[in-house]
């Protein structure tokens, strides 16, 4: 599997550029601030790849900004979550005050293809399989997916060695918590987790030295069924 990555000069947002294989379709998860096409393009013509679906993890406007430049340029679908649809064009409603007084003079515009996201949605690519898992707490529609039980993308519900924060408008630590315990924990150990901000590590790892996981930690999924 091809995995690519950048973070975006502000905020160092996680665009990751996922592939069966150089030469093949390949999805786009996350577009960051300011506008970051140039970057995707620069991945996408050296491997070769042929986009077919740009996916926001969460409707923050560091995971988003660049998200309609990029679907409509390669004419591609975006994907989020229902309930975090509504930042697409009104990003200012799950940031901070201060952030969002910057924001005044700019107008967003939703991609000219918009998909939502459930639960339980599964998005088709040639030779991969892509799960998508509502995981709110950092948002509403905060989501994660999995590629091929080989790969999270955990967007900003889970980092190396922390969470995201739960503190902004929808956000709910409440949340968060059920998320980790049941949409986190019970994954395999052996999981590249991707994150949203940050270096990658692995389900396993996190399960051991993670502070908020091992505040409820479980056995490894490896050694009880799923659920």
């Amino acid at each position: 599997m091809l995995v690519e990555s950048f973070a975006a000069p502000m905020f160092a947002t996680n665009t990751w550029i996922i592939a069966p294989a150089q030469g093949s379709e390949c999805l786009i998860f996350d577009a960051g601030m300011p506008d970051t096409t140039l970057e995707v393009a620069e991945i996408i013509e050296r491997f070769n790849l042929k986009p077919v679906a740009i996916i926001a993890t969460h409707g923050h406007l560091d995971h988003t900004f660049s998200i309609r430049p990029v679907a409509d340029g390669y004419a591609i679908p975006a994907y989020i979550h229902s309930e975090d649809r509504i930042l697409l064009e009104h990003p200012e409603r799950a940031i901070s005050a201060e952030f969002a007084a910057t924001l005044n003079d700019m107008d967003f515009i939703e991609p000219a293809n918009v998909r939502e996201l459930r639960n339980g949605d599964q998005i088709e690519i040639i030779g991969m399989k892509v799960q998508a898992i509502h995981a709110p707490g950092h948002t509403r529609g905060s989501m994660i997916f999995t590629i091929d039980n080989e790969i999270l993308v955990s967007g900003d519900v889970l980092f190396a060695g922390s969470i995201g924060r739960t503190d902004l408008p929808t956000g709910s630590s409440k949340d968060m918590e059920e998320s980790l315990r049941n949409r986190i924990l019970p994954l395999d150990d052996s999981l590249r987790v991707l994150p949203g901000h940050g270096g990658e590590t692995t389900i396993g790892h996190e399960r051991r030295t993670n502070p908020y996981l091992k505040n409820f930690a479980q056995p490894s999924s490896k050694n009880r069924g799923r659920f």
